[in-house]
């Protein structure tokens, strides 16, 4: 059985994960309006990733008789002032879920649930890969620059990126 506090805490960080979807389709969005399709694809991809991971919440919180709570995704940004601004973004907002995952083991650990603390171990190591591509995207747009042939060569492999598989995301 979950505990209140722990069941709390992960639909809390379930909805996060839902908005975390929203946002990057929303620089999906953005990107492919300024018809930077490779980008919008790798960060439509991030979308559906992100969904997953509130799934996992959200099957989890079922699996172990707790009561799972939607509410109300916050909409998120719909433009920035440039691609590279965009993955800034992402960037921070990988580097804040990180320390949400952190505080979800914290509060596991406290509590003594061994089956949340092994479920969230996966997260963990998911968040350094998150934070870890993010910001070697958004490395590679101030190396090469937010415009021009820099740009087109990062959009073009990025273009590349192909869907992890279910149970992997």
């Amino acid at each position: 059985m979950l505990g209140t506090k722990i069941q709390d805490a992960f639909n809390r960080q379930m909805n996060a994960e839902f908005h975390s979807s929203f946002l990057y389709l929303s620089m999906s969005a953005y990107l492919q309006a300024l018809n930077l399709k490779g980008i919008a694809h790798w960060m439509r991809l991030q979308a559906e990733e992100e969904h997953a991971h509130a799934m996992k919440f959200f099957d989890f919180i079922n699996h172990r008789g707790g009561e799972v709570r939607l509410v109300e995704v916050a909409a998120p940004s719909a433009k920035w002032d440039s691609p590279l601004a965009a993955l800034e973004a992402a960037s921070q907002h990988e580097c804040k879920i990180t320390g949400d995952i952190n505080e979800l083991v914290d509060l596991a650990a406290a509590h003594k649930d061994h089956a949340s603390h092994a479920f969230l171990h996966w997260f963990v190591t998911e968040q350094v890969e998150e934070e870890a591509a993010v910001q070697e995207i958004r490395d590679k747009l101030k190396l090469g620059g937010d415009s021009g042939a820099g740009l087109l060569l990062i959009d073009h492999g990025l273009a590349q990126r192909t869907p992890h598989a279910t149970g992997d995301a």
